[in-house]
């Protein structure tokens, strides 16, 4: 079940249970202890107890939740090198407008996708499922990738190439693949090409209200090449920051050194 709708009933079902205890089981307690001076007061119900604790908790943990930031882990490889398997990231659930919790809906429209931004996304073919990946194309672009090489609206992306690494995580056949600097205005980022995996060619047009997306780790990755676009309605928020990570390639352990980074 979506965590978002278990922890919706959970602040629902406790707030309930501390507004009828206040507005009719309290005020019956209270003229009951009238009744018996000098005797001790009964204990509250363990259920409106744990409530009483739980609900200011549980409302700010959705709130923070649903406009503010959102937890979530890498589980692929697609997104390698920017990206381990094992990060854990958060999310800004602002920098795309504020949407309304369980119905997605926005309410305040501000901010959009850039071309570079790594973007949290529902995935079109099946919303319960959360994707992540590198907003490429936005609505209007025209966007090609042919030998490996892409392009924005007939302009190449700029890339310049970097040191030969082992990324056995890629699941190339020789787990040796380039490493590449890729740049969108004055952004840059690093993003992976197998030299081994042939790759497909395609030239679409972004359509209005759209996104085209793509993995960093480009020939190990799932993307609007293979499935289309990303509808707006289906965005979650921006990942921004790495706040931990376990090295599940290394056999396990805190991956310090990635400890605190900044998503580029």
């Amino acid at each position: 079940m979506d965590f978002e709708i278990i922890l919706f009933a959970a602040l629902v079902i406790s707030g309930l249970i501390v507004y009828f205890d206040k507005t009719v089981s309290a005020p019956r307690r209270e003229a009951e202890s009238k009744k018996t001076v000098g005797i001790a007061r009964a204990r509250l119900p363990v259920l409106v107890e744990y409530s009483r604790s739980f609900f200011p908790v549980l409302l700010a943990v959705f709130l923070l939740r649903a406009f503010v930031v959102e937890p979530f882990r890498i589980p692929s490889g697609s997104m390698l090198p920017s990206l381990f398997i094992g990060d854990f990231i958060l999310v800004s659930k602002f920098s795309y407008g504020v949407r309304l919790p369980i119905l997605k809906t926005k309410v305040v429209p501000f901010g959009s996708p850039e071309r570079g931004d790594v973007m949290v996304f529902r995935f079109p073919k099946e919303p319960k499922t959360n994707f992540i990946k590198r907003v490429i194309g936005l609505p209007g672009d025209v966007v090609s990738y042919h030998n490996k090489r892409l392009a924005i609206n007939g302009v190449p992306v700029p890339i310049k190439s970097s040191e030969l690494i082992d990324w056995p995580e890629s699941n190339s056949a020789s787990g040796q693949v380039k490493a590449f600097s890729e740049t969108f205005g004055e952004r840059s980022h690093s993003i992976l090409i197998d030299q081994l995996r042939p790759s497909g060619s395609i030239r679409v047009t972004v359509p209005p209200g759209q996104f085209f997306v793509m993995g960093d780790n480009r020939d190990h990755s799932n993307d609007s090449r293979y499935w289309g676009f990303v509808p707006e309605e289906f965005i979650v928020g921006k990942a921004f920051f790495i706040w931990f990570s376990w090295d599940s390639a290394g056999g396990g352990g805190i991956n310090w050194q990635r400890l605190g980074s900044l998503i580029r």
